[in-house]
């Protein structure tokens, strides 16, 4: 995209903002559709983690089951709780997205309310919203 298809609807900053985040969400759906995840004797070897302890290995479990109930959201609400995750106010979250703010706000707390929810219940069924 070139910065003369840019029509002023929104900031430069919130336009660039956007791109960004889009093309980094491309980058990730691709590199996991083409991720093998195979690997030989010799790279498992020497990759092999030390042992963690018990606290380590349940917070390691937690986030991933977070970041699973993250993924089964819905695109749109996917993008706003990592945008909020990522530390933007609901302002610009409401510019990159086109809602409002007071419908991204709404949004912000109605997705933490049902991951906590799915959190508390450890069943991770998060595509609800």
């Amino acid at each position: 995209m070139s910065l003369k298809s840019f029509d002023g609807r929104c900031s430069l900053l919130t336009w660039v903002y956007r791109i960004a985040h889009n093309v980094g969400a491309s980058y990730v759906v691709r590199s996991r559709r083409l991720a093998s995840r195979l690997v030989d004797l010799e790279t498992l070897e020497t990759a092999m983690p030390e042992a963690d302890t018990d606290a380590q290995a349940d917070r390691r479990f937690s986030v991933a089951m977070l970041l699973d109930m993250i993924h089964r959201l819905k695109p749109l609400d996917r993008q706003i709780i990592l945008l909020y995750l990522e530390g933007e106010a609901a302002g610009p979250i409401a510019e990159v997205t086109g809602l409002s703010a007071a419908n991204v706000a709404t949004k912000i707390h109605r997705i933490k309310r049902v991951l906590k929810q799915q959190c508390l219940k450890g069943a991770p069924d998060a595509g609800t919203i």
